[in-house]
Order: C-alpha cells, then sequence, then structure tokens
C-alpha cells in the first residue's frame, strides 16, 4: 500500500533511484559489521588461545604439585620393603 503511494506521488525513477539508495546503505551496514564481527571474533580468539595456554601452564604446576609427594611416597613404600 505505502509502496503504490510512493510510486504515484514520486514517480518510478525517483522512487527506485530512493530504494536502489536504501540498498546501497544497507548493504554498506552488512558489510561494516561483517568486518567488525570479524575483529572482534579475531581477538575473542586470540584472547581465548592465550587463557589456555595460562590454565594449561597452571594445570601442569598443581599436577606436578600433587604427584611429586605421592610419588616420593610411593618410593619410600617401595624402598622400605
Amino acid at each position: 500500500m505505502l509502496s503504490k503511494k510512493f510510486y504515484e506521488t514520486f514517480g518510478q525513477d525517483i522512487t527506485n533511484e530512493l530504494v536502489n539508495w536504501f540498498n546501497a546503505v544497507d548493504a554498506t551496514y552488512k558489510a561494516d559489521l561483517k568486518e567488525l564481527n570479524d575483529l572482534n571474533f579475531a581477538r575473542f580468539e586470540a584472547k581465548v588461545g592465550q587463557r589456555l595456554a595460562e590454565l594449561r601452564a597452571d594445570l601442569l604446576k598443581w599436577m606436578f604439585l600433587f604427584w611429586a609427594p605421592t610419588a616420593l611416597g610411593v618410593i619410600d613404600l617401595l624402598l622400605r620393603k
């Protein structure tokens, strides 16, 4: 309904030009948004990789702190036999 009135009021050429302009603006915003999302995802992915590396180092430290006394206890038991 609105588009029919628009065509009747402004004519075919102006209305088509306006529609094309809106489509171009929409495409530009979509491209900008996609680029921004890609950049944010790359930053997020880098941060997750960094956090995983830190977590692995912490996990390795805690594993050593847990298993070293356990291993010493087992060795002690084996030597007492």
